[in-house]
């Protein structure tokens, strides 16, 4: 009887043993991996960046059909307005930005 018991006990443990080494590479297959962490000044220049080039986009498209070389007027008018749209939320953007620190400036420390 004690072979018994000492052949169940060293089965329960190399079966404890397989399900924490199983549950340990589920749980680390269903982490999300995390995106890495740009600060607010990255991001704002990357913003900026791209409405730039929408901005050029836009020069540049109608540079073109004012030349004569495409006669494509609706992408001209979408790039207009992706261009337009660009302009306005960095605007936005900007206001919140100077309220923000309007608002900051004003707190007594």
């Amino acid at each position: 009887m004690v072979v018994k018991s000492v052949a169940f006990n060293a089965y329960q443990n190399a079966m404890d043993l397989r399900r924490r080494t199983v549950d340990s590479t589920v749980s680390q297959s269903l982490k999300k991996p995390q995106a890495p962490v740009t600060s607010f000044q990255d991001t704002l220049k990357s913003s900026l960046v791209k409405v730039n080039d929408l901005q050029e986009t836009k020069e540049t498209m109608i540079e073109e059909f004012a030349s004569g070389k495409t006669q494509n007027v609706h992408e001209l008018m979408i790039s207009m307005q992706k261009a337009g749209m660009a302009m306005q939320m960095t605007g936005a953007v900007r206001s919140k930005i100077m309220s923000a620190y309007k608002e900051i400036m004003q707190m007594p420390f």
